[in-house]
């Protein structure tokens, strides 16, 4: 564990006012809440809807299995405490390439009696490696549908490590009645004026670039083939949101894109 380098699960640990990060993380934290101050709104509604995305796929669409890769550092309402709060029996796999996420996991992640979790060290960079995990093969069973979770960690995908290709090899892998859940950062809804100066600072070396946040029709590329769940592709806030419209942040506040969708 390297804590002179900024790791985004400890980053957006800080965001969600978790101590479980390091000054790096921090430095980095705030050095684009300078430039973008709603960040941490942004974090908490990102949260929020996976919150929500699991209860859907637990309560209405009835998954019983999830795959859950970018986990994260552990916070309120994770997907198996979400999940499990439905249905005990359900079956969570974690992902994630941070040993800190790990040891987090393991520690504080314990399943209902009804039900499993197993923690993987792997990369959604590495669909491969994931499948062929032996925890993968011994919790959950691909011959039954699946729900992959992939919340704010598709935006750490560069084009050149082909997102949306490795998403594509994981649902290929699921059978037919599996989910996505996913969402995405996007400047479509921040003012130009914050873009600008995001971008300017890259370029001064004075912050470091570590998300590519997407368009409309670049999010919309993760869910080719798949049918989506009303009401589509949407900010998150927009996602059958629980607080009427004046309680939700804007979407300059909240610029991150979610949906779920089925796999036929």
């Amino acid at each position: 564990m390297d804590t002179t380098v900024v790791h985004p699960a400890r980053r957006y640990n800080y965001w969600l006012g978790g101590k479980d990060n390091f000054a790096v993380d921090r430095e980095s934290g705030d050095q684009i809440a300078a430039v973008y101050p709603a960040i941490r709104t942004l974090a908490r509604e990102n949260r929020a809807f996976l919150g929500r995305a699991v209860r859907f796929l637990a309560e209405e669409a009835g998954v019983r299995q999830f795959l859950d890769i970018g986990t994260g550092i552990p916070s309120a309402d994770n997907t198996h405490e979400v999940a499990q709060a439905v249905a005990p029996e359900s079956r969570v796999v974690y992902v994630d390439n941070d040993p800190m996420v790990l040891v987090h996991a393991r520690a504080l992640l314990t399943s209902s009696p009804a039900g499993a979790t197993a923690y993987l060290d792997a990369d959604l960079r590495d669909p491969e490696r994931i499948l062929g995990d032996p925890q993968l093969a011994a919790t959950l069973d691909l011959s039954r549908p699946v729900a992959l979770v992939l919340v704010a960690v598709a935006h750490f995908l560069t084009d050149e490590d082909r997102p949306h290709e490795r998403v594509a090899r994981l649902v290929d892998a699921l059978p037919a009645g599996s989910w996505l859940a996913l969402t995405h950062f996007t400047t479509d809804h921040i003012p130009a004026a914050i873009v600008e100066r995001m971008y300017a600072e890259f370029a001064a070396g004075r912050m470091k670039q570590d998300t590519v946040p997407r368009d409309r029709a670049g999010f919309a590329r993760f869910f080719d083939g798949l049918e989506l769940v009303e009401p589509g592709i949407v900010p998150v806030t927009e996602w059958r949101p629980r607080v009427p419209p004046e309680q939700r942040p804007s979407l300059a506040e909240a610029s991150i894109y979610g949906a779920v969708a089925r796999k036929p």
